[in-house]
């Protein structure tokens, strides 16, 4: 993440009040507007209450004639009968209002968490735990929904309560409304005081959350081996030292807003004598009264003022339950934008790949698919347009990387893969032969060399037309809920249902396939889970086959597959890398036996290359790794 950009962007409060007006930039200020009036109108009946107070008073000083004192009576009570009801309306609208508004940006905000996601680089998704970045659209969007929903408009609601009251009592006496000032700053205080160590915690507690879902994700994916290698217990301790972790902060955090609640609701209660004893010894002393209104210390100033301090109580008691909600979702916030602070993944590439067509012998850009693919380059220097033919031409020179600059994992690789060519790499674990292809589909960009790609730098080439050049077949299959079908499809899109059944034969997926209950229509739920592991490998072969590239990168594509079917396999897939760049890595030496060139790796640099006669006949690392393989057989 850039820092200097960081350091410039405003604050999560800021930033996330921008962000709901830039979602719904209609709705959100109708909303505040009604939000304000409804405030408002819930403090005017303290006036009308003076007024009938002041009435009744006067009618029991003049003998209480309630002939007279009625029709001003039922005046006051029908106004005030008149404002419950225009507040009950504006309520229910605002209600309805906030709803629509709240779903709606929600639904935005995980549409732009998503979106920013995919954009990311792989680097992202290998340096974090997929349990905590799901917990970005559950918990954090959760929380941030609590807070946008409810604890926003009822903070608002609440000052806005707090500061017409706070008028109110001014007009009608400013000493009793200096006592309630005080008591609003002893209570801002203890506010600040207790509920900034529980602000503190809640944030905390929503960072555990996610750490915590993350670690219970693992554990689920790795059911069986936990069971097989009986890592049950440390399985246990280390999801223990998770939860107490998220246990700690949310103790810590809940026992100082529960503390909290008790202090406040006392100090409310003593504010409230305070101005009863107060208000007692003015009217009986005589004090003059300070005013906007200039009337005097009566009965109808005194009780119409306890009812004023209980909802000004009542008001300021609602603002400490919000505020911890208001952090959990600030805390849910900052947590999204951090996300979406991260940094796409960067593509300077300007060479896009298209269809072509050849006319009187030269290539050029063609508006339907023609089968046939090129290089569309840009040169700046001349302000012409090249074409360059998609051949599968890959070529290494003196490549250097580091996952981390401290680490270089690949020294001074240099290779050359030739369309029609079958490379082969070969190495213990760790070597860096997964490394080598990742750097082919430029998942990670190197520190050092050059990669050229049928003559182009591959920097050069936007990554979505690189990507659609190169088919994949990873170790680890990765299924999607749907259809055979629609799993194959997934190579390419448009393609027809029989390109789709004719690249399932080319693997050898199609004889399986036809004895599903459903065949080709057959959903599949759970990553495959209703498949064999060697089953959903071939599928992931057909589905690169589908792809119909010209370079192909098998990263232990047999290596879930039984002998029997990796003969099947074996002939649809030399079929399949007829005429294309093939990449094959393998720990089963058997299948890389007829490449063109095997290079062997160790600690990330070249330390054999040849064919498989030539390396045997040298008898060195190949040859102790391919007899070895034999003798444990």
């Amino acid at each position: 993440m850039n820092k200097q950009n960081t350091k410039n962007r405003p604050g999560t409060f800021t930033r996330l009040l921008k962000m709901l007006f830039r979602f719904n930039p209609t709705l959100l200020p109708i909303i505040i507007v009604l939000i304000l009036v409804s405030a408002v109108i819930g403090a005017l009946p303290s006036i009308f209450q003076q007024n009938v107070v002041a009435v009744l008073e006067q009618a029991w000083a003049n003998g209480w004639d309630w002939a007279v004192t009625r029709p001003q009576v039922l005046h006051f009570v029908l106004i005030l009968a008149g404002l419950y009801l225009c507040g009950l309306v504006i309520t229910t609208v605002n209600n309805q209002l906030q709803a629509i508004h709240t779903q709606k940006v929600l639904d935005q905000f995980r549409t732009e968490i998503f979106a920013h996601m995919e954009s990311l680089p792989i680097r992202y998704f290998d340096t974090h735990q997929r349990g905590d970045i799901m917990s970005h659209y559950t918990n954090d969007v959760d929380a941030m929904r609590q807070m946008v929903s409810q604890s926003f408009p009822q903070l608002l609601v609440s000052l806005i309560t707090v500061l017409t009251i706070l008028c109110i009592m001014m007009y009608y006496s400013i000493w009793l409304g200096l006592e309630i000032v005080g008591g609003a700053v002893l209570t801002v205080f203890i506010t600040r005081t207790i509920g900034g160590k529980s602000a503190h915690y809640f944030m905390a507690q929503q960072k555990f959350v996610g750490q915590t879902e993350g670690v219970i994700e693992e554990m689920i994916n790795g059911q069986k081996v936990i069971k097989v290698f009986n890592h049950e217990q440390e399985a246990q301790a280390e999801f223990d030292a998770a939860n107490n972790a998220l246990y700690e902060a949310a103790f810590q955090a809940n026992r100082y807003s529960n503390t909290l609640m008790p202090i406040l609701n006392n100090v409310n209660y003593l504010v409230y004598v305070l101005v009863a004893v107060a208000g007692g010894l003015f009217l009986e002393l005589g004090v003059p009264n300070l005013s906007l209104s200039g009337l005097p210390f009566s009965i109808s100033v005194i009780v119409p003022f306890l009812g004023m301090c209980r909802q000004f109580s009542g008001a300021i008691q609602q603002i400490s339950p919000q505020i911890n909600s208001v952090v959990m979702g600030l805390a849910g916030a900052r947590r999204v934008f951090a996300l979406l602070d991260e940094e796409p993944e960067r593509d300077e590439g300007y060479v896009d790949l298209v269809n072509a067509e050849e006319v009187d012998g030269e290539l050029r850009e063609s508006s339907v698919k023609t089968g046939l693919w090129a290089w569309k380059h840009f040169h700046k220097e001349s302000n012409t347009t090249t074409y360059v033919p998609l051949k599968g031409d890959v070529r290494f020179y003196d490549v250097d990387f580091a996952y981390n600059p401290d680490k270089v994992i690949l020294h001074n690789i240099t290779l050359y893969g030739k369309p029609g060519q079958k490379i082969a790499f070969v190495g213990s674990t760790g070597a860096g032969k997964t490394t080598i292809t990742n750097l082919i589909n430029r998942f990670y960009d190197i520190a050092d060399g050059k990669i050229r790609y049928d003559g182009i730098n591959i920097n050069k080439i936007r990554k979505p037309s690189l990507r659609r050049s190169l088919g994949m077949v990873l170790q680890d299959t990765v299924l999607f809920t749907g259809t055979v079908m629609d799993n194959i499809r997934y190579g390419r899109l448009d393609a027809t249902d029989e390109e789709c059944i004719a690249a399932a034969k080319l693997s050898g997926a199609d004889s399986f396939i036809t004895r599903l209950p459903q065949g080709y229509q057959t959903v599949l739920a759970g990553d495959g889970s209703n498949l064999s592991q060697g089953q959903c490998q071939l599928l992931a072969i057909a589905r690169a086959a589908v792809a119909d590239p010209p370079v192909m990168i098998l990263d232990e594509a047999t290596s879930s597959i039984d002998t029997r079917t990796e003969q099947i396999v074996s002939a649809g897939m030399d079929a399949l890398m007829q005429g294309r760049t093939v990449f094959v890595i393998a720990h089963r030496l058997s299948t890389v036996k007829n490449a063109n060139v095997i290079l062997v790796l160790e600690h990330g640099r070249i330390i054999e290359r040849g064919t498989h006669e030539e390396l045997i006949a040298a008898k060195g690392q190949y040859y102790q790794l391919y007899t070895g393989a034999f003798e444990l057989e």
